[in-house]
């Protein structure tokens, strides 16, 4: 089957593995100084370790390759586990006098300097002054639901049936000023982290969502970060095992809170 999957440039990996904690399927695996797959089942196609390459060598493409197996996951992850050692009891004589009483020490931290690596989303920067929302009166809430966390968010909400969905990542609403007025009026929202959540989960649980509930049009508002992608690419897919055919809007915003689509 065609489906959505990790992709390896090899010619830009240096083999530095950054990526490798990222992926929750344990996937990757540096060999023999450069990342491979480790089995097309064990790829779920969403890219979260994408941004953490910091030579850029990894994408997410369409290609034909097995469908993702969870069961498959599962068993992998077992087996990559090591046992736990055995815990050695060790005694630690008592001293024959105790210490003398010292003054704690203290030192000021100094900041590491950045070696330019891991994802963008994740480094900490001074944005300055933040984008001014448009002119207008004092905005109320749009929103009217709740929960709103995609993992609580029940596929048979009334609330849900026939509406115009809005999936945006948690970041935005902080980002963005206009966000209930320019996004969230007159629509349905699920907001997750494609960086830290349960991605598999939520494409299952969207995809429940959109299978039963049938709604009118799908929207994914998404920082400009790269990890922050994953969130569309779990909408598409979720969309795709629900059966459904809807153009999906992207609405990417900038981390100085400016819209850029």
């Amino acid at each position: 089957m065609r489906r959505q999957i990790l992709e390896i440039d090899e010619s830009l990996c240096d083999g530095c593995g950054e990526c490798v904690p990222s992926c929750a399927e344990g996937a990757l695996r540096v060999v023999d100084g450069k990342l491979r797959l480790v089995g097309d089942a064990l790829c779920d196609g969403l890219g979260a370790c994408v941004g953490d390459c910091p030579r850029g060598a990894l994408r997410v493409v369409e290609r034909d390759a097995v469908p993702f197996d969870e069961r498959a996951v599962a068993d992998h992850l077992a087996a990559s586990r090591a046992p736990a050692p055995a815990t050695v009891p060790v005694t630690v004589p008592a001293p024959l006098d105790p210490p003398p009483a010292r003054r704690p020490t203290l030192r000021l931290l100094q900041p590491e300097p950045s070696s330019g690596g891991g994802c963008p989303g994740s480094r900490s920067m001074d944005i300055g002054a933040p984008a001014r929302a448009e002119t207008g009166p004092a905005q109320a809430t749009q929103l009217t639901h709740w929960p709103v966390q995609i993992p609580l968010v029940s596929p048979q909400a009334p609330w849900l049936a026939g509406a115009d969905l809005l999936v945006a990542a948690d970041c935005v609403p902080f980002a963005y000023a206009d966000f209930h007025r320019d996004l969230l009026a007159g629509r349905r929202v699920l907001v997750g982290c494609p960086k830290l959540d349960d991605l598999p989960g939520a494409v299952e649980r969207l995809a429940a969502v959109f299978a039963q509930a049938r709604p009118r049009s799908v929207t994914v508002a998404r920082m400009e970060v790269p990890c922050c992608g994953g969130i569309a690419r779990a909408v598409n897919e979720a969309l795709h095992r629900a059966g459904l055919s809807l153009p999906v809007t992207d609405v990417v915003i900038g981390v100085r809170g400016q819209r850029l689509s």
